[in-house]
């Protein structure tokens, strides 16, 4: 059975979110700006006419009752303020996008959580996420980058000092001449991946700090905070460019801790393709640097074998630590999370259990992990609590029709309907061929076939014989009942899968 994970990318953010914030210093305030609103409103009647307009707009999706969005809101005015007086100016705009009239538009651009920004360019024939900061000096930074070229030209030795910094990963081309086949891919590249990388180009490799310094091009290099510092590209293909570009931005192990510089990688990390292998432990740990030897030696040998590799300290992964169901006393430890899905945890691992432990995992010698809460001792409510080391015998093995709910415990909805549940469990209380029950989402590893959860709560039946059907009808007791009674089997009249195999024998 096939366990499935969220989205990695928002359990990164998650996981990120719970590390230290950088602080900023506020900027003087602007005389006269409080009583003046500089960031544009638009909705679904003019965002087309005013986006067309524009060469370069940025636009924010926001819902009123959003609290990052509020948080957002002053620093958001505060840049547009500033960025009314580039040269030229900058627009920065909003729209609600929890306005009923307003939400073709934002499905129309792909709006999957607020606040959203988004980059318009060329009169919003090319749109790019909004990837920078979310403070007014951070966002002010970062446009006035963002609406220049897409590579900046390099013409000394203080320019390449500027762009390449110790922290971050900036591309960089050398070319004999500013034109040509070459070049023309180079800088198609760099537009189509400004909102990700720094790009550079020069005509002298001279001016840059790490390499042969004597290449005339055209060559790529890449600068990079880790691993090797810099790797150097000859294949100007567009395509080929952009793979170098995403494979040699990735650190053969990530680090996960609470330095910011670092989030950029490992949000990288949790997005790409590969199975995911972490190694979470004390960085303070006596064993520490021989861990940290040992498990890069282990990423070494796996490069290019579908596998990442992740180290992370303990103090920035509670998060993570949520989410798969770890507790600390099985620190240090590994787990493998597959694209499937499936997870393989080791825990409390010694530095030189660490290869061979990935050697068996890769021969298929490791048996999977599922996380679950632990069996509930007393399950004598009416609405019976399933975990995911019950669901096998509670909704697949017992004979019986199953209702039952995945739900958070933090959704309202669910909150909403368990006094509804109660009521029809206790409608069943002496049906003994019907159950009720509930599993928490968050708190267990859930099947990805027969079931789909993609929200809460999400309501499926399962009768005696077999048939998993979804609920999608209002919740209430009078039409839960009636779903169930059209869908269940009665007692006696049920044939339960094994006994139609038996049969087909």
């Amino acid at each position: 059975m096939v366990f499935r994970a969220p989205n990695w990318i928002l359990f990164a953010l998650v996981a990120l979110s719970l590390c230290a914030a950088v602080a900023f210093a506020d900027a003087d305030a602007d005389d006269g700006s409080e009583s003046k609103e500089f960031v544009l409103t638009l909705d679904h009647s003019n965002f087309s006419d005013v986006v067309g307009k524009h060469d370069f707009i940025v636009v924010e999706f926001y819902a009123p009752w959003c609290g990052h969005c509020k948080k957002l809101a002053p620093e958001y005015e505060k840049a547009a303020s500033i960025l009314s007086s580039h040269d030229p100016p900058i627009a920065l705009a909003k729209v609600d996008a929890n306005e009923e009239a307003n939400r073709e538009l934002a499905t129309e651009h792909e709006v999957k959580g607020f606040p959203t920004l988004k980059i318009f360019r060329k009169g919003g024939k090319a749109v790019q996420e909004y990837k920078g900061p979310r403070e007014a000096e951070g966002i002010v930074s970062y446009l006035k980058k963002q609406s220049g070229p897409a590579s900046a030209e390099i013409k000394s030795v203080d320019d390449a000092s500027n762009l390449i910094g110790e922290k971050s990963i900036v591309v960089v081309g050398v070319f004999p001449k500013f034109s040509g086949e070459e070049y023309e891919n180079f800088t198609a590249l760099a537009e189509k991946l400004r909102s990700d990388y720094e790009f550079g180009h020069t005509l002298d490799a001279k001016l840059l700090p790490r390499g042969e310094s004597s290449v005339a091009g055209p060559v790529v290099r890449l600068f990079k905070p880790f691993d090797e510092l810099f790797v150097d590209f000859k294949d100007f293909h567009v395509d080929a460019l952009e793979k170098f570009v995403e494979e040699s931005s990735v650190p053969v192990v990530t680090v996960f801790n609470n330095d910011p510089s670092n989030h950029p990688f490992v949000i990288k990390f949790f997005n790409n393709v590969n199975a995911k292998a972490m190694l979470f432990m004390n960085f303070t740990n006596e064993l520490a640097e021989s861990f940290k030897s040992k498990y890069r030696d282990v990423a070494e040998q796996f490069k290019g074998e579908g596998i990442s590799f992740l180290l992370g300290d303990l103090d920035a992964s509670q998060g993570a630590f949520q989410y798969f169901g770890l507790k600390e006393d099985q620190v240090p430890l590994i787990i493998i999370q597959t694209t499937d899905g499936q997870k393989y945890l080791k825990a409390n691992v010694e530095p030189d259990h660490i290869a061979p432990w990935v050697k068996d995992y890769k021969a298929g010698n490791v048996p999977p992990y599922r996380k679950s809460e632990p069996i509930p001792q007393d399950n004598s409510e009416p609405v019976k609590v399933v975990v995911a080391d019950t669901l096998q015998d509670t909704v697949f093995n017992s004979g019986k029709n199953v209702l039952l709910e995945f739900y958070a415990p933090w959704c309202g909805h669910c909150k909403k309907l368990a006094p509804i549940l109660d009521e029809v469990a206790l409608s069943y209380e002496s049906d003994a061929d019907v159950v009720i029950a509930k599993l928490d989402a968050t708190a267990n590893d859930i099947p990805n076939d027969p079931f789909d959860v993609k929200g809460y709560p999400t309501i499926y039946f399962r009768s005696a014989s077999g048939k998993i059907v979804s609920y999608e009808g209002d919740r209430t007791k009078e039409d839960i009942i009636d779903f169930i009674e059209k869908n269940r089997d009665k007692a006696g009249d049920a044939t339960t899968e094994e006994e139609e195999k038996k049969d087909e024998l």
